[in-house]
């Protein structure tokens, strides 16, 4: 058991970072060259790069998903509030990747490779782009919290810091909020994720916020 916990932790951090490193390269610098970037160097870009790009992405969020899955289960009955909501948002945005971003962002290399090689774009990837960017953008700010509890689980663990046993009250809040969100990935708009500047600070804002949710409530 001890072995199968060092493994899965080591693959846990070695894929995280390769999946979340990439989310971040998505969001704060590709996304933005592409806003700056003529049709013909997008167009390009999209068909060559991107499909590379993106099966580390997918891949990466496929085995950071299973790692942590061995490691919820080496642990077991000792998973705190922190472990919890941290891992369903990672939970959360694995699926993201899968079921959103991922089919979406098929449909739009597909209409660029197409483009490249001198046929029509297909109508569907103008509304498969907005999707895609909006569930990645969510999973921008999912990550900010979720990598603070899974740190602080260990470090700064919030049942250290209250008198009195941990309430589910909390938990069952900061559940909630994640999931209006999630809703919103799906259903919504992007608001002030607009922007690189706005996911940061809805990122810290929303850590702050169920922080706050698990201590006092």
């Amino acid at each position: 058991m001890e072995v199968l916990d060092i493994l899965a932790r080591w693959g846990h951090y070695l894929f995280g970072i390769t999946w979340i490193g990439l989310l971040y390269y998505f969001n704060f610098v590709q996304g933005e060259y592409f806003k700056e970037a003529d049709a013909g160097a997008r167009t390009d870009a999209f068909a060559k790069l991107v499909p590379r790009a993106l099966w580390y992405f997918r891949w990466g969020a496929m085995f950071t998903f299973l790692t942590g899955l061995c490691l919820l289960y080496v642990k077991g009955a000792g998973t705190g509030i922190q472990i919890t909501v941290g891992a369903v948002m990672g939970i959360l945005m694995f699926l993201n990747v899968w079921l959103i971003i991922w089919p979406n962002q098929r449909i739009v290399i597909a209409s660029n490779q197409q483009v490249l090689a001198g046929g029509e774009a297909d109508p569907a990837a103008a509304g498969a782009a907005p999707k895609a960017a909006l569930a990645s953008r969510t999973n921008t700010l999912f990550s900010i919290p979720m990598l603070y509890f899974m740190a602080a689980s260990s470090h700064a663990p919030i049942a250290a810091l209250m008198a009195d046993s941990t309430s589910t009250t909390g938990l069952i809040a900061a559940l909630v909020v994640v999931a209006v969100l999630e809703a919103n990935a799906i259903f919504g708009k992007q608001g002030p994720m607009t922007t690189v500047k706005g996911v940061i600070a809805c990122g810290f804002g929303l850590t702050a916020v169920l922080w706050g949710l698990l201590k006092f409530l």
